[in-house]
């Protein structure tokens, strides 16, 4: 005899709760380093001061790697008041886990250093990286929200939404100087 499925759906085609994954701590990890990448390069291009592009591809740098060690450290910390046991271990791997924060900063790094032998300016290299960035969130938004399970239509509406920030700091940009 034929028997029932146990729990049969009533949309075939809808994605169970238990098959939609959430999106990657690496993928939403590299949206916050692009968008600090982004808006420090922009702060640190100013028009009245002589331009340093080797000295603020550093500063983007390092910045990158401080904000990634400090959300690492804020997990140890969060360990600690939870009384999960873990350790030094756990807090380095919790620091290392951030590293998409600093691999997100690494073409807005790249460009202000090509500016270094006079190859463009420091505000070209910083516009530039500023359109890449832009373009790079909206092409994470669109595929973390399809690892999520959603459909194209959702997954491009995040597209927007994550390229919207780095049109702000475009927008920004451009009035502030």
């Amino acid at each position: 005899m034929h028997e029932p499925a146990a729990h049969p759906s009533p949309e075939p085609d809808a994605p169970r709760a238990a098959e939609r994954r959430l999106p990657e701590p690496r993928l939403l990890s590299g949206v916050y380093g692009l968008v600090l990448a982004s808006a420090l390069a922009a702060a640190l291009d100013s028009p009245d001061e002589q331009t340093s592009p080797g000295s603020d591809a550093l500063w983007v740098l390092l910045t990158a790697v401080a904000a990634a060690a400090a959300h690492g450290y804020a997990h140890v910390l969060s360990h600690r008041m939870s009384a999960e046991p873990g350790g030094l271990v756990a807090g380095l791997r919790a620091m290392i886990a951030e590293w998409p924060v600093v691999a997100a900063a690494v073409p807005t790094v790249v460009l202000l250093l090509l500016a270094v032998p006079d190859w463009w300016t420091e505000a070209s290299a910083v516009e530039v990286a500023l359109v890449v960035n832009t373009l790079i969130l909206a092409g994470w938004g669109m595929w973390t929200a399809r690892r999520a399970g959603r459909t194209w239509p959702a997954s491009l509406r995040a597209g927007a939404g994550d390229m919207l920030i780095g049109l702000v700091i475009i927008g920004a940009n451009a009035v502030i100087k």
